[in-house]
């Protein structure tokens, strides 16, 4: 083990004892106590930070950071998972236009480049702290009426069976890594280029149809992927992972793709 790794190990057992929303000591009172430099310190720190057990603050120092949280891949949605973990889920909506669907989203929802589109952007949060920005199309056709009030009050998949008679079935999801661009990073509270996770999903209704396509970033220093897998080389439904040559908005060629049941 390196001094650097043997340096993380201690802090995070320095973190587990500490608790929450703790400050930990300083560089220099850390190189003091565990006898190393404080470039190996520093580096130690950095990589924890990079790692979501820690969080900088300009200014007041650094400190034990919320538990990331697990993003299992099933049936459920975003309100759901952050009621399950005991915190308190919200929206608010950044932006809410329509357009024309344009040759791409035409061909994702399988619609007339001229078919018309509800474009909804929302900030997404747990115990009012932003923990990811999402942005829905789906067509107005199938929407009539959608507010930006009612995406901030009620479930997207509630307003749809409730309202709309839709109940979404199922569709693909492909996930990943990328970091957050200026917008972002100032809708979520976190650095510039901060570590995330891109999702992308279309979504089935019942019948077959295409009802959305969402993209959406989710904080890296906030979320962990979780599935569960099987033995004799089979996997749960819905966590199969496959690799493809797409290139995302972080440039990187290889994207985990896996097909799912997880809806926000």
């Amino acid at each position: 083990m390196t001094k650097r790794s043997e340096i993380r190990e201690r802090v995070l057992d320095l973190i587990e004892r500490l608790g929450v929303g703790n400050a930990i000591p300083s560089e220099r009172q850390l190189s003091v106590d565990l006898g190393v430099s404080r470039l190996t310190v520093r580096a130690a720190l950095d990589d924890l930070v990079r790692e979501g057990y820690l969080l900088r603050r300009r200014g007041a120092g650094t400190f034990v950071s919320e538990p990331k949280v697990a993003q299992e891949l099933t049936m459920s949605s975003f309100t759901e998972d952050m009621r399950r973990r005991g915190l308190t889920p919200a929206s608010r909506t950044l932006e809410l236009r329509v357009v024309a669907a344009g040759a791409r989203l035409g061909r994702v929802l399988h619609v007339s480049p001229s078919e018309r589109v509800v474009v909804a952007k929302r900030l997404r949060l747990a115990d009012r702290e932003p923990m990811a920005i999402e942005t829905l199309h789906v067509r107005e056709s199938l929407v009539p009426g959608l507010s930006g009030r009612e995406l901030e009050e009620q479930s997207f998949y509630e307003l749809l069976r409730d309202r709309y008679g839709i109940t979404i079935a199922g569709g693909v999801q492909t996930i990943e890594p990328t970091v957050t661009n200026e917008e972002e990073s100032e809708a979520l509270g976190v650095p510039l280029h901060s570590p995330a996770f891109l999702f992308e999903r279309i979504t089935r209704s019942e019948s077959g149809d295409v009802v959305e396509f969402v993209s959406s970033i989710y904080r890296g220093d906030r979320y962990r992927i979780v599935t569960e897998l099987g033995r004799g080389g089979q996997t749960q439904p819905g966590v199969a992972l496959t690799a493809h040559g797409v290139n995302g908005p972080s440039g990187n060629p290889h994207v985990v793709n896996t097909s799912s049941d997880r809806w926000s």
